[in-house]
């Protein structure tokens, strides 16, 4: 299983530090930002699975940054829940009108946090299975298991798919082989980690005929990733 990256954005750190040892312990791995300015620059770079936001931030509000984040095409599908002492239902109205997908108040049980976590990735994540994804002309359909490019159909070999659905769904983030090895073919397979290098070859010829075997990036000294950014090593 991946583990997902979860954004604790609140401005106390003793909070921070509760919430991120708890998240830890219950293997995700944790992103921390102290304002919305900061939390918003991490969500833009780092693109975590889940926000948790304290509504009360200095100069901007955690409802606000919500709200934004809701607005924005690139942002609206990262779930949102609510961290606040604010307990009154008007205040938790608010926050799920604004697109909050859960809220909790502060003082909360990490042990109940985590399962709430865990309750909201399982609801996106079963949402996000069924949607197409697409990137600047090319076009996974996980129903259908199709591929396009600029509406004409790619043929690629299962394996080759599998790694595009996984490197399309997990944009910008550099991955090692064994990791590759560990979403694609599973943790309990053994594979020759060079394994990797012929598929991703194959999975490039693929691509190639559309010029899209660019977003399919080496990453000197660690692996590959997928981005739509010119390559850096």
């Amino acid at each position: 299983m991946s583990r997902y990256r979860i954004l604790i954005v609140d401005d106390e750190p003793a909070i921070r530090e509760m919430v991120a040892v708890a998240l830890e312990m219950a293997d995700f791995d944790v992103l921390e930002a102290d304002n919305a300015q900061r939390a918003h620059e991490i969500i833009v770079d780092e693109r975590p699975e889940l926000i948790l936001m304290d509504w009360m931030l200095p100069t901007v509000s955690g409802i606000e940054l919500a709200r934004r984040l809701k607005r924005d095409e690139s942002t609206n599908e990262i779930p949102i829940i609510m961290l606040t002492a604010k307990g009154e239902e008007d205040n938790k109205i608010q926050g799920l009108d604004v697109g909050a997908d859960d809220y909790i108040t502060k003082p909360f049980s990490t042990r109940e946090l985590v399962s709430r976590i865990k309750a909201v990735l399982r609801r996106t994540s079963a949402g996000a299975a069924e949607k197409a994804i697409e990137v600047e002309g090319l076009c996974l359909d996980p129903v259908s298991h199709r591929i396009t490019a600029n509406d004409e159909p790619v043929d690629m070999g299962p394996t080759e798919y599998r790694l595009l659905e996984f490197f399309m769904s997990h944009q910008e983030r550099a991955y090692s082989r064994t990791q590759l090895l560990d979403q694609v073919w599973g943790a309990n397979v053994y594979v020759e980690d060079r394994t990797i290098d012929v598929h991703i070859r194959r999975l490039r010829k693929a691509l190639s005929p559309y010029d899209f075997d660019r977003f399919i990036q080496t990453v000197r000294g660690t692996g590959y990733r997928f981005s739509t950014k010119t390559a850096r090593g």
